[in-house]
């Protein structure tokens, strides 16, 4: 197998790149300097030797525990759980969420054999039960059939634990005409209304 055929082959295993944007990648950097090349293939290096789980919620980090679980401010009676932790940086962006996070590690998928056991749902309980003093749970998973089960079977663990769980509002996206709104948004939208 040639150089080429080998990178493209890397690159197309990435999530939103098939075989043709895999080979305009390698074509790309075939073209640039060999330096840029290089420091491409220096800061994956990095990646995979620097950054690993944080070690109470699961977040990326190149420390034990990442700027937010270190950070003193933060409010750790809140816990906003998510499925990915690239899902923590969207949150973050936001500028809205003070509390602190815990990464699943992806959502329940019985056909593709992800049952409990394979999240990060035991270190979750262990996080609720301990003394940390966690009031609130918010469930920020996906709103696919996936997330939905994850969501509530999650509800059914932490609900006895004496937590408030709670899920994040779905609905019509700002900017967005209802005649161009699918049905099932419309309905979310309908059922999560408020008084103004």
């Amino acid at each position: 197998m040639s150089a080429i055929d080998q990178l493209t082959g890397e690159f197309s295993k990435l999530p939103g790149v098939g075989t043709k944007t895999a080979l305009r990648l390698v074509y790309h950097l075939m073209k640039g300097s060999k330096d840029e090349a290089r420091r491409l293939a220096a800061a994956i290096r990095d990646v995979a030797d620097r950054i690993r789980p944080c070690g109470r919620c699961g977040n990326f980090s190149e420390n034990e525990l990442c700027d937010v679980c270190s950070n003193p401010r933060r409010d750790e009676s809140i816990l906003c759980v998510v499925e990915e932790a690239y899902e923590v940086g969207a949150i973050e962006r936001t500028g809205e969420f003070r509390g602190r996070y815990h990464v699943l590690g992806g959502h329940l998928s019985p056909l593709d054999g992800i049952g409990p056991e394979e999240l990060r749902i035991h270190p979750l309980m262990e996080r609720v039960g301990g003394d940390g003093g966690v009031n609130e749970i918010i469930l920020a998973t996906s709103s696919g059939v996936e997330g939905e089960a994850t969501a509530v079977y999650l509800e059914s663990l932490l609900r006895p634990a004496g937590v408030r769980v709670t899920r994040l509002a779905r609905g019509i996206p700002v900017g967005s005409d209802l005649e161009y709104v699918d049905g099932s948004t419309l309905a979310e939208a309908l059922a999560g209304r408020r008084e103004m």
